[in-house]
């Protein structure tokens, strides 16, 4: 795809993080999908400070989710198997509505609920959308789609988190996520104008 000069000189990025947890449902969506990533997220910084996504409100009880604002040292992360951050380059503009929508569910985060019945048809190829229910990589899809970053031709139930793997951004992390984390720390350790 063809970047416009907008898209070129605005030097705005967001970021896809990609992982696969520990937990039973996890290993199930892996195991009818053979996909690598089960669980997407949407950072809005390198720093991954501004991190949201739709996932269990308590690590231990996978049926109940919600929209929530999540941190690469939290229980799933540190325990699952590696991931990987997906650099996507933007425009100021898009980045502006991609902000606009993430701070819409952020002001207004019981607007929303977790789509349980939608993760799961969406694994057997079916779709059960509701207008303010996703789960995390619906999600992601609805705010980059939202904002013109990336179209996948189908429905946002049935985009997986694999699927981000195929925009027009370039991984620049693989590995232990948390490892990210230190590896961000230390940079401003050693370079604090960084």
């Amino acid at each position: 795809m063809k970047k416009t000069v907008e898209e070129e000189s605005s030097g705005k990025h967001i970021y896809v993080v990609l992982s696969r947890s520990g937990t039973i449902l996890s290993h199930i969506i892996h195991w009818i999908t053979r996909d690598t990533y089960t669980h997407a997220a949407l950072a809005l910084d390198e720093d991954m400070e501004l991190l949201f996504s739709f996932g269990r409100r308590w690590s231990y009880n996978p049926f109940i989710g919600c929209f929530k604002h999540e941190r690469l040292n939290d229980r799933l992360y540190v325990h699952g198997r590696p991931g990987a951050i997906v650099k996507i380059p933007v425009s100021a503009r898009q980045y502006e509505e991609i902000y606009h929508h993430v701070r819409m569910f952020s002001d207004n985060p019981k607007a929303y609920s977790y789509n349980l019945t939608g993760l799961i048809t969406g694994i057997f190829h079916r779709t059960f959308e509701g207008s303010h229910r996703f789960f995390c990589s619906e999600f992601v899809y609805y705010i980059l789609n939202e904002a013109g970053v990336c179209d996948f031709g189908i429905s946002r139930g049935h985009v997986r988190p694999q699927m981000f793997l195929q925009t027009n951004g370039h991984i620049v992390f693989e590995g232990k996520l948390p490892v990210y984390m230190r590896m961000r720390r230390d940079l401003y350790r050693f370079h604090p104008a960084v």
